[in-house]
C-alpha cells in the first residue's frame, strides 16, 4: 500500500456516486476500467493536522473522498483568537491509467453549522495542477441563526473543465477553508462550522471526468 494513501491510519469509506454520462467529443460514458491510485504527497493546515486527514478511490473510478476528522472552525465566547479560520492544503499524487487523462467536474461538501444569530460563515475550495495557476476560488456564504446540516456543490461547465496533462505527472492540489465571524449581536456565545457527517467523520466527495489522450 503507498505510504501517502493514509495518514495516521484513518480510512475515508469508498463511494461510488457516479458522474452523469456525457457525450461531448473525446469524453467518455465511463471512466477507465484500469485502477486509479491516490497518494497524498503532502497535507498542510491548521485544519487538516497531521493524522487527521485521508484519501481513498472509488471502485468505480468516478470519484474520490477525502475524509478529515478535525476541521472545524469557531468564532464567539471562549473560542481561541485564530480559530475562527481553518484551512487545508492537499497535495495529490494522481497515478492514472495509461491513455487517459482526468479532469474534477464536480466537489460536494457537507457539514454541522451553528451560528448565532449575526453571525456569518463561508466555505471556500479552489484546484489547480502542478505548475499551473489556481482556479478562482468558489465560494459559499451562510449566515445566522442557524443550527442544521449544511452541504454545497462547486461544479464546473463542461467546456470549462481544466484537464491533467497527458503524458506528465502534475500533482493536483485542493485548498479548502472554513471561516467564521461572531458578529456583534451575540459575539459571547460560540458560532461554529465543521464539514462532517453523522459518524463525526467530514467527507468530500470530488466527481472525477475521463477522456481519451491524443494519440502520441
Amino acid at each position: 500500500m503507498p505510504g501517502g494513501l493514509l495518514l495516521g491510519g484513518a480510512v475515508a469509506a469508498l463511494l461510488t456516486t457516479a458522474i452523469p454520462a456525457h457525450t461531448h467529443s473525446g469524453v467518455f460514458d465511463n471512466p477507465p476500467p484500469d485502477k486509479i491510485v491516490i497518494d497524498v504527497a503532502t497535507v498542510n493546515g491548521s485544519g487538516c493536522p497531521a493524522g487527521t486527514a485521508a484519501v481513498a478511490v472509488a471502485p468505480d473510478n468516478t470519484a474520490f473522498t477525502v475524509t478529515y476528522s478535525q476541521y472545524l472552525a469557531q468564532a464567539g465566547g471562549n473560542s481561541d483568537p485564530t480559530a475562527f479560520r481553518k484551512n487545508c492544503q492537499l497535495n495529490l499524487i494522481v497515478h492514472v491509467p495509461q491513455g487517459f487523462t482526468y479532469a474534477v467536474a464536480s466537489a460536494d461538501y457537507r457539514g454541522f453549522l451553528s451560528l448565532q444569530p449575526g453571525a456569518s460563515a463561508t466555505q471556500k475550495a479552489s484546484y489547480y495542477f502542478q505548475g499551473s495557476s489556481n482556479t478562482v476560488p468558489k465560494s459559499h456564504p451562510f449566515s445566522g441563526s442557524y443550527n442544521d446540516d449544511w452541504q454545497a456543490t462547486d461544479s464546473t461547465d463542461w467546456a470549462q473543465l481544466v484537464w491533467a496533462p497527458c503524458g506528465v505527472q502534475r500533482n493536483f492540489n485542493i485548498n479548502t477553508e472554513l471561516r467564521v465571524n461572531a458578529g456583534t449581536a451575540n459575539p459571547g456565545k460560540v458560532s461554529f462550522m465543521t464539514m462532517d457527517s453523522t459518524d463525526g467523520d467530514i467527507s468530500t466527495v470530488y466527481h472525477m471526468a475521463w477522456k481519451e489522450c491524443p494519440a502520441s
